[in-house]
C-alpha cells in the first residue's frame, strides 16, 4: 500500500516540484500525493476522506487564511495520530518549538532539502520516526 501524502502549500508550483522530484516513488506506487492550496483545503480533504493512519501531511508554515501552525492544531485536535511535517522559509527557533509543542514531527526548511524528504519519508513509511 502506499504511503499517502498531502502536501499543503498556497505556491501551485510546489505541486509541480514536488511531482518531478517523486515521479519515480508515483510511478512506483510507493507514495501516492495529493495537494491542498490552503489549510482550509486540506481540512475539507481530510473531512471528506477519512485519513488512514500510513497518511503523512506536509505543510507550508506560511499561508493566507490558516497558517501552517493553525492547521497542525487543528490536525492535532482532530487526528491526533496523523504524521504532520512543517515546512518554512523563515523557520526561526520559536516558530520551531512551537510547531513541535503542537506535535509535528519534523520541521524542514525551504529550499527543501528533497534527499534529507525521502529518508525521512522511508523511515516514516517503514514505521520508524
Amino acid at each position: 500500500m502506499p504511503l499517502r501524502i498531502l502536501i499543503v502549500d498556497d505556491e501551485p508550483d510546489v505541486i509541480t516540484l514536488f511531482r518531478q522530484r517523486f515521479r519515480r516513488e508515483i510511478r512506483d506506487g510507493e507514495y501516492q500525493i495529493d495537494f491542498a492550496l490552503s489549510a482550509q483545503e486540506a481540512l475539507k480533504a481530510l473531512k471528506l476522506k477519512a485519513p488512514a493512519p500510513d497518511m503523512l501531511i506536509l505543510s507550508d508554515i506560511n499561508m493566507p487564511g490558516k497558517s501552517g501552525l493553525e492547521l497542525l492544531a487543528e490536525i492535532k485536535e482532530q487526528w491526533p495520530s496523523l504524521t504532520v511535517f512543517i515546512i518554512s522559509a523563515y523557520g526561526d527557533r520559536e516558530t520551531e518549538r512551537r510547531a513541535f509543542e503542537l506535535g509535528a514531527a519534523a520541521f524542514l526548511h525551504k529550499p527543501i532539502d528533497f534527499s534529507d524528504l525521502r529518508l525521512r519519508l522511508q523511515a516514516q513509511y517503514s514505521g520508524g520516526a
